[in-house]
């Protein structure tokens, strides 16, 4: 019993040892590339646990088959209107999981992943300078044709055959220009700017006149009405005094009594104490003892209606 027990723990050992050596896993992400020997030997691609020869014997390799990204540097590339930009792009990319073959091609020319970046940033460069057929306009704005530049640096990496590799897509991150031309563009943006500011100076001051002078046109236009019609009212309404003044002239006593009444009223407005002469217009009407005319008027005590009674006044001539 005593010498049995170290027995099973060392054949517990060696099972293991052996488990651990002949079996291996697969993710559902990943597809195991063996080799037997340092040669080749088969892909397996079904998720979940495989047999394979112990220690030495068979070698398994396990590739990730989802996307990858690589970003490149910053590239200066030289457009077709000689203006120079900076460009960065990045692209993703996968092991071709078509076939074996494709996934075996993979592994023998590059053997890992990191491996497989490496030779896209080499790669990469050359294919960004495909943007050199493009002008500056083409990469900027709301109407830039930036998709087609990413779809010819797409196109040109895919042209290399790296073997294996599938890129998917390529995206520029940012189409910059470099400091010294930067700053020359701000400044003819600035001169730019200088000059649409003036325009619209100038645009706006010359409406600003023609506004002015057909405001004052306009004016000019209503002054004028205006004056004539004030005229025709006045026309008309010197005619209607005419016909009054004829009818105070006819009869005119009966115009001095009334306008001594008017007078009358006016001072007597309102709480009003009157210190007066009732020999003198028009307070003589207070007087039940003065003198009175033919047309039995009140007259004061000088008796002169004409001196004393307030003037008629006339239209004027020309009016």
């Amino acid at each position: 019993m005593t010498r049995s027990l170290p027995i099973a723990i060392g054949a517990l050992f060696v099972l293991i040892l052996v488990a651990f050596n002949t079996t291996y896993t697969v993710n559902f992400h990943e597809l195991a590339i063996l080799t037997r020997f340092g040669k080749p030997a088969g892909v397996d691609r079904e998720a979940g646990l495989h047999l394979k020869l112990p220690f030495f014997i068979d070698q398994v390799t396990r590739l990730d088959t989802r996307m990858q990204m690589v970003e490149s540097s910053l590239e200066t590339v030289q457009l077709a209107d000689d203006q120079q930009v900076v460009v960065q792009a990045f692209v993703l990319w996968r092991v071709d999981t078509a076939n074996d073959d494709s996934a075996m091609n993979f592994f023998t020319a590059f053997g890992s992943l990191e491996a497989a970046n490496k030779a896209i940033e080499q790669e990469f460069p050359s294919a960004v300078q495909r943007m050199r057929s493009f002008k500056f306009g083409d990469l900027i704005g709301a109407q830039s044709k930036l998709a087609e530049a990413e779809a010819i640096v797409l196109a040109e990496l895919q042209g290399k055959k790296l073997p294996g590799l599938q890129p998917i897509s390529v995206g520029i991150n940012q189409v910059v220009l470099p400091p010294k031309a930067a700053f020359a563009v701000l400044g003819r943006m600035a001169e730019v700017q200088v000059t649409l500011a003036r325009e619209q100076e100038s645009r706006g001051t010359s409406e600003a006149k023609a506004l002015e002078s057909t405001a004052s046109s306009e004016a000019q236009t209503i002054r004028e009405f205006a004056e004539q019609w004030a005229a025709e009212i006045r026309a008309r309404g010197d005619i209607e005094a005419a016909r009054y003044y004829a009818k105070m002239n006819e009869y005119g006593d009966l115009a001095v009594f009334l306008k001594w009444i008017d007078t009358l009223k006016a001072s007597m407005t309102g709480a009003t104490t009157i210190i007066t002469d009732t020999n003198e217009a028009p307070a003589h009407l207070f007087n039940l003892n003065a003198e009175t005319n033919a047309n039995g008027i009140p007259l004061p005590k000088d008796g002169l209606m004409s001196e004393k009674a307030p003037s008629i006044p006339q239209p004027k001539a020309g009016s």
